[in-house]
């Protein structure tokens, strides 16, 4: 073995994430929420203390969009019907999800759907480093 392999092997294993028959109950998006050849185009960003997730929905309706926050991650779940295309029905489902960055507010969240793009924005919170000095007082 060479010396970079035997470091990889005495690397502690990464986070387990769920299995994908748990998916659903740990709040991802099952494979039949996701379109392989037809996924959703999104960008993120972090721009004057908000975070801005805008996703290309063309040809939704907006009641047929669902967005959810759960564990720090935002889940986002579209549908449609097609019924031009043969005598019978034909459903496309989108499905996209994220982890969110530390301190955004997710109970302050906003969506809109205009001209098929959907913009979801939340503000965040300054994130410092997570190291703070704590005086002691003398008692």
């Amino acid at each position: 073995m060479t010396a970079t392999t035997e470091r990889l092997l005495d690397r502690p294993p990464p986070p387990a994430e769920p299995h994908p028959s748990d998916w659903a109950t740990a709040g991802y998006p099952v494979l039949d929420e996701i379109s392989a050849a037809d996924g959703v185009h999104v960008e993120e960003r972090l721009a004057d203390g908000r975070y801005v997730l805008q996703a290309e929905l063309p040809g939704i309706d907006a009641e047929d969009i669902e967005v959810t926050i759960t564990q720090g991650r935002l889940i986002l779940r579209a549908g449609r019907s097609d019924e031009s295309t043969r005598p019978g029905r034909a459903e496309f489902r989108y499905g996209y999800f994220t982890p969110l960055p530390p301190g955004v507010m997710s109970d302050e969240a906003t969506a809109a759907y205009e001209q098929g793009v959907l913009t979801i924005t939340m503000p965040v919170l300054e994130v410092k480093d997570g190291l703070r000095a704590v005086s002691v007082r003398h008692l």
